[in-house]
């Protein structure tokens, strides 16, 4: 191999596409999903020998953000379309900031490749570098989903969706799967002709993880609920025209009207306007409708008081009226965090001023289960989803990637909620106002959904299902206590030595 530093420009070069040639893994599914889930692992054993190459701490630092800027261009790109396409933002100003968005999170993976190189520069490789690796990659990836309200898509985890790996989540969610899998990386790297214990070890884990998915932890409560999914396609560009309101308003009415179920779900912001501002007459129509068919709607509406407006989800129908607010807000999109009050002149963007819900909010109680509620955004959050477990039988998502267009954004999203359902043993049903529209298996298999940017409806049944996986009594603790330990291998080494 290549000596890194004889050549760091075409080294960090590699590392940007190492980390563009991860992406694909991030929205596969179907019967090459296991196939292209190895993509990650494949190119991250590549990264973990420049790592070991790199002679000193900037080197290092300069090839994980090469990787990263690879990954996030390549992954998260379509964050541009918002802005551009639908916020109206200067496009020169779109591309700048879109870059500045995907630069700053690179600057994680190359945080991990700094500490990295810091904690095994004057240690010879040995059996603890591997463990070293996945601990420094583990802790940027936590430390993402946590800093400034957190951003932890393209998770290395999300990426095993579809491989036996996935079954750990159950155990130690998204971060113990990402865990796993950059150890296993590091282990095929340093497969050697005379030495195939890493080869095997790394068997035995995939070989674990189809064991872990043969068990249920969960079981299922009750009979079946019967669900209606409304996908209404409302265009993006004429979602909040004043002119299309009553268009929209009559759109679902009719789509409700045809397709009577126990569990009626429209999307985010389905009702573009706060719901004491909807024609009078209107509620209480869907009200009688939904209580002469014994079922109860979900609607994503934005509602207000004296003082603040939330993004909530509000219930009609035969059970008692309900409602949910989002916790966990998107920056920019839902709030203008300090300071930005400028990205507000520069972008047209409705309702960027949302407080936040309460933390504490407990599952609604409609068509006879418990139904957790997470707004778009929130199911990126497995731990925030356990606020709702063990009560809640139903998990629940209603979105709007409508903003991101014909991208890879809605079935990254997809992967993320079947990560969601693995870790907690519960279904999900998800709704958006273009797609993805799909029930997920507490096995985390997309059951049924729709093509996206189609006006359609989804006629699933799913009962309820009960019951603890160890994640939900653990959280993300065993991917926690996993990666530190791992990190402070080399520290213990070093004392020990010291001590001798």
């Amino acid at each position: 191999m290549l000596n890194i530093t004889r050549a760091p420009g075409m080294f960090g070069l590699v590392a940007f596409f190492l980390g563009l040639g991860s992406v694909p893994a991030y929205s596969a599914g179907g019967a090459t999903g296991f196939v292209i889930s190895l993509l990650p692992i494949a190119f991250l054993a590549l990264f973990y020998l420049f790592l070991l190459r790199a002679n000193d701490g900037k080197r290092a630092f300069l090839t994980g953000f090469a990787y990263g800027l690879g990954l996030f261009l390549g992954g998260v790109s379509w964050v541009y379309v918002s802005l551009a396409d639908f916020a109206a933002m200067p496009v020169p100003v779109a591309m700048l900031l879109t870059l500045l968005f995907c630069a700053y999170l690179a600057l994680f993976p190359a945080l991990s490749a700094f500490l990295f190189n810091r904690l095994t520069r004057s240690a010879p490789e040995s059996f603890i570098t591997p463990f070293v690796f996945a601990g420094c990659l583990t802790l940027a990836e936590l430390l993402r989903g946590f800093l400034f309200t957190g951003f932890p898509w393209l998770a290395l985890g999300y990426s095993q969706a579809d491989s036996p790996l996935a079954a750990y989540a159950s155990i130690a969610g998204v971060y113990g799967v990402g865990f796993i899998g950059a150890l296993i990386a590091a282990w095929l790297a340093t497969v050697r002709q005379r030495n195939l214990l890493p080869l095997v070890a790394s068997l035995f884990l995939w070989a674990g993880g189809m064991a872990l998915a043969q068990i249920e932890w969960t079981e299922p409560e009750g009979e079946p609920v019967s669900v209606a999914l409304l996908q209404g396609n409302v265009p993006q560009s004429l979602k909040w025209q004043p002119e299309q309101f009553a268009a929209t308003l009559d759109l679902y009415h009719d789509l409700i009207l045809k397709h009577p179920a126990q569990l009626v779900l429209l999307p985010e912001t389905a009702f573009p306007d706060f719901v004491d501002r909807l024609p009078p007459d209107y509620l209480a129509t869907l009200q009688n409708t939904l209580r002469e068919a014994d079922g109860d709607l979900l609607v994503g509406v934005p509602v207000r008081d004296s003082e603040r407006y939330y993004n909530s989800v509000v219930s009609l129908g035969a059970s008692p009226g309900q409602q949910y607010a989002k916790r966990h807000l998107v920056p920019f999109g839902e709030f203008i965090p300090f300071g930005f009050s400028w990205f507000l002149r520069l972008a047209d963007i409705p309702l960027a001023d949302f407080s936040a819900g309460k933390r504490e909010q407990p599952p609604l109680a409609i068509a006879k289960t418990r139904v957790a509620i997470s707004i778009c955004y929130e199911d990126l959050f497995g731990e925030e989803t356990l606020d709702f477990l063990p009560q809640a039988a139903l998990l629940v998502n209603l979105s709007n990637t409508a903003w991101f267009g014909d991208s890879l954004a809605p079935v990254q999203h997809l992967q993320i909620a079947r990560m969601r359902a693995l870790e907690t043993g519960r279904p999900i049903l998800r709704v958006g106002n273009t797609g993805v529209t799909a029930l997920i298996t507490p096995k985390g298999e997309v059951k049924a959904r729709l093509p996206t940017f189609t006006r359609a409806v989804l006629r699933v049944e799913t009962p309820g299902y009960v019951g603890l996986t160890p994640y939900i009594r653990m959280g993300n603790l065993p991917a926690i206590l996993l990666a530190l330990a791992s990190c402070l291998l080399p520290v213990f080494i070093r004392l020990n030595r010291r001590r001798q």
